[in-house]
């Protein structure tokens, strides 16, 4: 029989030894698929150029019958997850109060109001293509605020159906393609304007969507361009925070009369998120420890997006369309426009 005091041993059934090594011989063979891509895609664009995480979403999807391998599917599921929800938290690392601080009171605005402008023309533009609600949420903050890291974490807050995991991989291979072409023109677009090193740099951080694009395009104009740019970009990756909290109470509402009663809880990883911000403002961890964590988390990002490239097919995609496509196209040309006019015009 067992012993009515077990409980009070202090061990959860759940966490013990065994149980732990089993989860993950469970998970492992996923897992290291995961990683393997994620290695494979890094050195080739390490070697050759182009976007980590584009190979890396295009070699998981080559990869897509491993979905359906019993042994797999536990860690592809794991890492497409729990591993996502980790990188998501360490990008607190790359932001603190001072740089933001720094920037001044106008890129600020800037960057809040077209979060916000973009979010909410993305809920239009999908009204009007025909598209859903969710996919106009989701694209349009993917292209407000970071990218695929965007589209992830919004994606783990929003509710599932049928079609969420299409959603966010279409979202991911959209934002990351427009975000390389972006890399590519629009310091052609800083150069026809004659735009001065601060302004170019706010304009680039403010419209291309991915971190490591930013840093590119700015770095090619100048070394003050793409210091200014990745600060507006780390702006935008804070303003992650509070745009999760508006999904989770957006799609808290709009759920069924049943649940209505169930408290809304922080996600840990966002929770994760703000701490790291917080500690990481006052100073509290270390230049090489910074540059660590933040290493693991891009590294949690490129395993993520294998795993969920080979959790979907290229039959999933092309049935789509072209609507899509447009979504994302007329949220990126409504950022730029945007953001251009304040910048020429507005004098920041």
């Amino acid at each position: 029989m067992r012993s009515p005091l077990g409980r009070f041993h202090g061990r959860r059934p759940g966490l013990t030894a065994g149980s732990i090594a089993s989860r993950y011989r469970a998970i492992h063979p996923g897992l290291l698929i995961c990683l393997l891509i994620a290695l494979a895609t890094t050195f080739i664009a390490d070697h050759y150029g182009g976007p980590t995480l584009l190979y890396a979403l295009l070699f998981g999807m080559s990869l897509h019958f491993l979905s359906d391998h019993a042994a797999c599917r536990p860690g592809i599921e794991f890492t497409a997850t729990t591993v996502l929800r980790v990188g998501v938290a360490l990008l607190g690392v790359r932001i603190t109060y001072e740089q933001v601080e720094a920037l001044g009171i106008g890129p600020v605005l800037l960057v809040v109001g077209a979060v916000v402008t973009v979010i909410l023309a993305g809920l239009v533009f999908a009204r009007w293509l025909g598209l859903s609600r969710d996919l106009g949420l989701l694209t349009g903050g993917a292209v407000a605020i970071c990218g695929a890291s965007a589209a992830l974490a919004l994606s783990a807050v929003m509710p599932r159906h049928a079609n969420h995991e299409r959603n966010t991989i279409l979202t991911v291979v959209g934002v990351t393609t427009l975000s390389t072409l972006a890399m590519v023109t629009y310091p052609v677009v800083v150069g026809a304007l004659g735009l001065p090193d601060t302004q170019a740099g706010v304009f680039l951080g403010a419209t291309i969507h991915d971190v490591a694009q930013v840093v590119g395009a700015g770095y090619m104009i100048s070394d003050e361009a793409g210091d200014v740019s990745t600060l507006v970009k780390l702006l935008r990756v804070a303003m992650l925070v509070p745009v999760v909290l508006a999904f989770m109470g957006f799609f808290r509402r709009h759920r069924g009369e049943g649940e209505r009663g169930q408290a809304v809880m922080l996600p840990g990883f966002l929770v994760a998120f703000i701490l790291l911000v917080l500690v990481n403002s006052l100073g509290w961890i270390p230049e090489a420890t910074r540059e660590g964590l933040s290493l693991i988390s891009r590294w949690c990002l490129v395993a993520a997006i294998a795993a969920l490239g080979v959790k979907t097919s290229f039959e999933k995609l092309v049935v789509v369309g072209w609507r899509p496509v447009l979504l994302m196209l007329l949220e990126t040309g409504l950022l730029l426009v945007l953001v251009l006019g304040v910048v020429v015009y507005g004098g920041i």
